[in-house]
């Protein structure tokens, strides 16, 4: 067998060659690798080292402050203990008192001032009045017949160190009955302490006087019955309680200058839009002070006879009589003196609504015009319909002169006429 050649030497060592030198970059990676891992396990075991450390540090601070709270309660038992000797106890600073009660669980400040915001009360206030029916009249059975009431309101009175209702006594903001009425109303809530004895609510007549401070008058002790004394010239004055109790002020009456009935009706508004209805707050108050508007002629009602009303007397006698729609109107006189009372079916018209009321009120009546407060508009057209002037289910009216209101009518229709070209 013939020995190898030279090439075949050297392809045989190059193959060699090339394999060392493939091995050698794939331990060079391999020891890359192995090099960062050994990296991360020394910052872990570093982090772990410091970790362990102070862990340790702090067992032993949890030991020394142990130790300390020991040595610190044993030196409090043995103060307590020597002052108790000598029949003493300590009660610590006041400072130390307040700060300690103001974080016990569900402790309040006593001391705390109250803060009173009027504004929001006042603002709340005329919200709830309106949720309660402020101005809404209600039907009340009377002896013999009925009549139109308004639910009473309750007097409240603000002052600058507490509150009056009804009619006494004072309560002051101090109270915490009285914070506790106070912050309903300023969370926009019927008070409380109101709620069962008016279930539905009631309007409040509030009086501000936060500028002003009640002073209670505390009134003296007098002695029953006739006493006398011996004057320097010795004449004899006799006194009786009855006398001194007539000059004592007395401690129910709410100071301040009354108001007479005049000022109190400006202070209510006119009149007050409700349902689409029109009220007149002033008119209705003051016809209950007075019994009567103007101290004169009696409000009456009276109720017309119309086609509509007369089917609706017959239905309630013949069930087999079918209904139909009607719509019931309220006319208030031009001297507001009367009121009439119509019920009319839609399809009737203006010209229809005047035949009755002349017929009502007679040949001699004064000629007139029908308005209408909200919306304000005159109803001439006597071909119009109920139902297109609007005036269903039910409507409020008002009868002019009609030498004082032909102005106002012109003046209505061209408004809507501007209205329409806009």
């Amino acid at each position: 067998m013939a020995p190898p050649s030279d090439f075949e030497l050297m392809s045989s060592m190059m193959q060699k060659i090339i394999q060392l030198e493939r091995k050698v970059k794939t331990q060079a990676v391999d020891i890359e690798h192995k090099a960062r891992r050994i990296a991360v396990l020394e910052e872990k075991l570093n982090l772990l080292q410091e970790a362990k450390a102070k862990s340790t540090s702090n067992g032993n601070k949890d030991e020394e402050l142990v130790k300390l709270c020991l040595e610190l309660q044993n030196q409090v038992w043995e103060m307590e203990k020597f002052l108790n000797d000598y029949g003493m106890i300590w009660v610590g600073r006041y400072e130390e008192r307040e700060q300690a009660n103001s974080h016990l669980p569900g402790a309040t400040n006593a001391r705390r001032s109250f803060r009173m915001n009027y504004d929001l009360v006042l603002q709340n206030i005329q919200e709830l009045n309106m949720v309660a029916g402020e101005g809404e009249s209600h039907v009340t059975a009377v002896p013999g017949g009925a009549k139109l009431t308004q639910q009473s309101s309750i007097p409240l009175w603000l002052y600058k160190n507490g509150i009056v209702m009804f009619s006494g006594p004072f309560r002051s903001y101090q109270d915490p009955r009285t914070q506790e009425f106070i912050q309903d109303l300023v969370d926009g809530f019927f008070p409380s302490e109101l709620q069962e004895r008016f279930p539905n609510g009631v309007p409040f007549q509030v009086s501000d006087k936060r500028d002003e401070e009640f002073i209670v008058r505390q009134p003296g002790t007098v002695f029953p019955g006739r006493g006398q004394t011996i004057d320097g010239a010795g004449r004899h004055s006799v006194y009786s309680s009855e006398q001194t109790s007539s000059t004592a002020p007395k401690q129910s009456q709410i100071p301040g200058k009354k108001l007479s009935m005049e000022q109190f009706l400006r202070k209510l508004p006119e009149t007050v839009v409700k349902e689409g209805k029109v009220i007149s707050i002033r008119d209705s108050i003051k016809t209950h002070l007075l019994g009567f508007p103007d101290g004169g002629k009696s409000h009456s009602v009276t109720t017309v006879e119309t086609s509509a009303l007369q089917a609706l007397r017959e239905r309630e006698t013949d069930s087999s009589l079918s209904a139909q729609d009607v719509a019931t109107l309220r006319l208030k006189s031009e001297d507001g003196m009367e009121t009439f009372i119509m019920r009319m079916y839609f399809t009737e018209t203006i010209g229809d609504l005047r035949h009755y009321l002349d017929l009502k009120r007679g040949p001699g009546a004064a000629l007139y015009d029908i308005i209408s407060a909200f919306p304000q508009r005159c109803y001439s057209d006597d071909t119009q319909t109920l139902l297109s002037c609007g005036l269903t289910p039910n409507a409020a009216l008002l009868l002019r002169p009609q030498a004082s209101s032909h102005r106002q009518c012109g003046d209505t229709e061209n408004n809507n006429r501007q209205l329409i070209v806009k």
